[in-house]
């Protein structure tokens, strides 16, 4: 975990991760194969959930994104919010190499990242286009009677 685990809102992000993951407890159940045997089975009091920026901004308590988004930009903790943002990005990320990543490309273009198509905008094109025509071979004909068989 980054070092901003010691600070104020690091420590809650730090526990939204261990939230999310979880909460479970060991039960001894039936064998599903052989009633009669036991074995030890995991059984989920709370199912585990993917990261999510709404969660984590859900989580630290604020009641919308634009005002965790307004804090992450000028607030006095920041830089721990920008740590949790990337935190989320980076879970995103590993998910771009399971089978099908068309949830985690959707998220991470809503997270500011862009294909490289999407990277030459109209902006890096020159503000002036000369056009020059220029014309070889024979010219054209305008009506069929200028036309020799």
């Amino acid at each position: 975990m980054p070092t901003i685990i010691n600070k104020p809102y690091g420590v809650r992000i730090a526990r939204y991760f261990d939230f999310i993951k979880g909460e479970f407890h060991i039960e001894q159940l039936p064998d599903k194969k052989d009633k009669a045997n036991f074995t030890e089975q995991k059984v989920w009091d709370r199912e585990p959930e993917p990261p999510t920026l709404a969660g984590l901004a859900l989580y630290l308590g604020f009641n919308s994104l634009d005002e965790f988004e307004a804090y992450e930009r000028n607030g006095k903790h920041k830089k721990q919010l920008r740590m949790g943002r990337l935190m989320i990005e980076a879970e995103y990320e590993k998910r771009l190499h399971y089978q099908s990543a068309t949830g985690a490309i959707f998220a991470l273009k809503n997270l500011g990242w862009k294909e490289s198509s999407e990277q030459n905008t109209l902006k890096d094109l020159p503000k002036t286009i000369h056009i020059k025509i220029t014309t070889s071979g024979p010219n054209v004909a305008n009506s069929e009677k200028e036309v020799e068989l």
